[in-house]
């Protein structure tokens, strides 16, 4: 069961979808087309939907389509390879070439004071490559997209910025912060506020940061995590203009995060009412990024309004971030069973409250006391909110709390213990990365205790999920850097001793991991196998990916963090 105790019905049964859509361009639905032909052309092995649908156009639309429709076509509408590959090479740019790269402003070979606390050789060594890999990942915008948008995907970007690496060939929202943290921990202050002015930029344009900088991204975010960024740029640069430049950003972004769509009420047993947050896509269509394999898992579904219902569900799931896995299913064995809009995430509302006490930090930098206690107060009311509807005294952890289905947005439920989802996973642990729970040591020991027990710690890590479902990516036995690192800085920052020991020896087992690999493949990768110290991982609708910007984040700022003694050995033994 997807939550303990708690059978509801079919989430599709006499479903309507009447949510709100964000429309697409032309380009981005006609692309859609190129990648279903792509998708009946050639073997799946060899087909990445991604790669057709970041093509941009050598000419203008309405001549590239009346070509396209001139290619003689089989009925399952596949070409043969041969045609299909001399019309995408006649009429398409490359995806990735409205990309250019550009070297970082500030990157320095070996910056001044780099990761002091690293002793041992090998290791620092390893360390300046991965220090490296940023002039791999920097990027800036073409000029073409600037001049000529109706002929690209990609958006155009004011600076320069990081891309996570291999097919993800744009700027992504959350991964940013933790490239942010390992281009502090490389001394890149520039580049790292570069990133916050490129995702101000979206916000800006859009109402809200997009899931990544593209055309087909505009109908959803990712975990609000803006905040956190320029919070660690501050406290490394005492940039008061930074914070005066993000403040207006900040408060537009937590206006479209409270708006109606993204927030339901939960009355509780202390007849207390909470307003908390959950994730929800403005989209009921395939994902145009993944259009065609969308399409066959909704083939299921024979009614419109359940086939939209689902296809907000996949968008929804893609905006938590955690895209895909068996914490967003009804049924865990059914992929189509997904319900992410009808669960209130506990990291979301985490990422909420960081956001919450952030605002009111900058707001007390500006001058703005009004603003600095409004937000104060509201951090105090949603830690209560975490008390009474997310905290399950029994297990020690935050879980997330499933909504009665087809319940709007405007009708307070009533909180039932049945209703909170007892499955482990390692978003139940996230809230002790916010600092009104890690400095509450009892709490942070309770909770320390329960994810020793848990049996999400491995040789290598931290454990997604306890749930090894084979198609999902964030699942077990995968491990990924930003819960690693979110997690471990919890611990770290608490004054408890056997929490800090915790998290040191989850750390040195990350470095290890992640080391381990470089030395097999030469490549830092986006999941790693906690099972299997030096193995990637595996599993999701697209292959292992490398680069990887969050992963080399996570390492350079454990190894700023914990650093690593000269005699101590880096090998997985």
């Amino acid at each position: 069961m997807a939550a303990a105790n708690h059978s509801p019905s079919s989430p599709y049964s006499c479903a309507k979808d009447s949510g709100p859509v964000i429309p697409t361009t032309s380009l981005v639905t006609f692309l859609e087309r190129v990648q279903e032909t792509a998708f009946q052309t050639y073997e799946r092995s060899k087909f990445d939907h991604k790669d057709f649908i970041d093509l941009s156009l050598k000419f203008d639309l309405s001549t590239t389509v009346k070509s396209f429709d001139e290619i003689s076509k089989t009925e399952n509408g596949s070409v043969s390879t041969k045609d299909f590959e001399e019309f995408i090479g006649k009429w398409f740019k490359g995806a990735g070439e409205d990309l250019v790269y550009v070297e970082p402003m500030d990157f320095e070979t070996e910056p001044y004071g780099f990761l002091p606390k690293v002793e041992n050789p090998e290791v620092r060594a390893w360390a300046l490559e991965v220090h490296g890999l940023w002039k791999k990942l920097s990027r800036e915008v073409s000029s073409s997209v600037h001049d000529h948008p109706e002929l690209h995907t990609l958006l155009p970007l004011p600076v320069p910025g990081m891309i996570p690496g291999s097919r993800f060939r744009e700027v992504y929202y959350w991964d940013s912060y933790w490239v942010i943290r390992g281009l502090l921990a490389s001394k890149m202050h520039e580049t790292a506020k570069a990133i916050v002015t490129n995702l101000i930029s979206l916000l800006d344009t859009y109402g809200y940061v997009l899931n990544g900088a593209r055309a087909y991204y505009t109908n959803r975010s990712q975990p609000p995590l803006l905040s956190a960024m320029v919070y660690e740029i501050y406290n490394r640069t005492g940039d008061v203009d930074l914070a005066k430049k993000a403040l207006p950003a900040l408060l537009k972004e937590y206006q479209f995060w409270n708006s109606e769509i993204h927030t339901m009420i939960i009355h509780d047993a202390e007849n207390c009412n909470h307003s908390l947050n959950r994730y929800y896509a403005m989209w009921n269509k395939p994902r145009p990024e993944a259009s065609a394999i969308d399409k066959r898992f909704a083939s299921k579904f024979l009614n419109v309004n359940e086939k939209q219902k689902f296809y907000r569900e996949l968008a929804s799931t893609a905006e938590s971030g955690w895209d895909f896995s068996t914490r967003w299913m009804r049924n865990p064995s059914e992929f189509t069973s997904l319900s992410t809009t009808t669960i209130l995430p506990v990291d979301l509302n985490a990422f909420m409250l960081r956001m919450e006490l952030d605002i009111a930090f900058f707001a007390k930098i500006v001058g703005d006391d009004a603003i600095a206690e409004d937000f104060l107060t509201a951090s105090h009311t949603r830690k209560k909110a975490f008390n009474c509807v997310f905290w399950n005294e029994n297990m020690g952890q935050w879980v997330d709390y499933w909504l009665n289905y087809g319940a709007e947005p405007k009708e307070p439920q009533t909180w039932e213990a049945q209703n909170q989802n007892q499955n482990v996973f390692a978003s139940n642990f996230v809230p002790l990365w916010i600092d009104l729970f890690n400095s509450d040591t009892p709490l942070v020991e309770k909770v320390t205790r329960s994810l020793q027990s848990s049996g999400l710690l491995c040789a290598a890590g931290i454990a997604t999920s306890l749930t090894n479902s084979g198609h999902q990516c964030r699942d077990f036995p995968n491990g990924w850097a930003p819960i690693q690192h979110m997690i471990v800085e919890g611990l770290w920052r608490s004054a408890s001793t056997e929490a800090r020991k915790v998290a040191r020896d989850i750390a040195e087992r990350w470095i290890r991991a992640n080391y381990v690999a470089y030395k097999k493949t030469g490549t830092m990768h986006e999941k790693y196998n906690v099972e299997k110290c030096g193995e990637y991982g595996a599993g999701g609708i697209y292959r292992p990916q490398t680069g990887f910007g969050w992963s080399n984040g996570v390492v350079l700022a454990f190894l700023e963090e914990f650093g690593w003694p000269k005699d101590q050995n880096i090998d997985c033994n």
